[in-house]
């Protein structure tokens, strides 16, 4: 069992930074591949970052790539999400995921264990 909570979240003007951080609790969670998923109002919940357990090779949505950085700390149980050069259409519901297989199940969102959500708002 893995338990994430995300921090984080906040409101922050355009082209600025924010981090947001997921913490998991399970012995087992350096095995564990990680993503960051994030919902907008009216619309479905989409891919934003993924990495993997072991090496750490990260994968990125073509709308963030170059501005958001994923990260993991497996000796704290942690991942990261570093945005900057925020914008308004960054604004959404963060979530944290977890999947004990592959990368690749979290980048389609078939996920284990899912966060409460972490509210990022970007104003222009």
């Amino acid at each position: 069992q893995v338990q994430l909570v995300e921090s984080g979240g906040g409101l922050v003007q355009a082209g600025g930074s924010l981090r947001l951080s997921c913490a998991a609790s399970g012995r087992t969670f350096s095995t564990y591949a990680m993503g960051w998923f994030r919902q907008a109002p009216g619309k479905e919940r989409e891919f934003v970052a993924a990495i993997t357990w072991n090496r750490g090779i990260t994968y990125y949505a073509d709308s963030v790539k170059g501005r958001f950085t994923i990260s993991r700390d497996n000796n704290k149980n942690t991942v990261d999400l570093q945005m900057n050069s925020l914008k308004p259409e960054d604004t959404a519901v963060y979530y944290c995921a977890a999947n004990p297989r592959t990368v690749l199940e979290v980048i389609r969102g078939i996920n284990d264990y899912w966060g409460q959500g972490t509210q990022v708002t970007v104003s222009s």
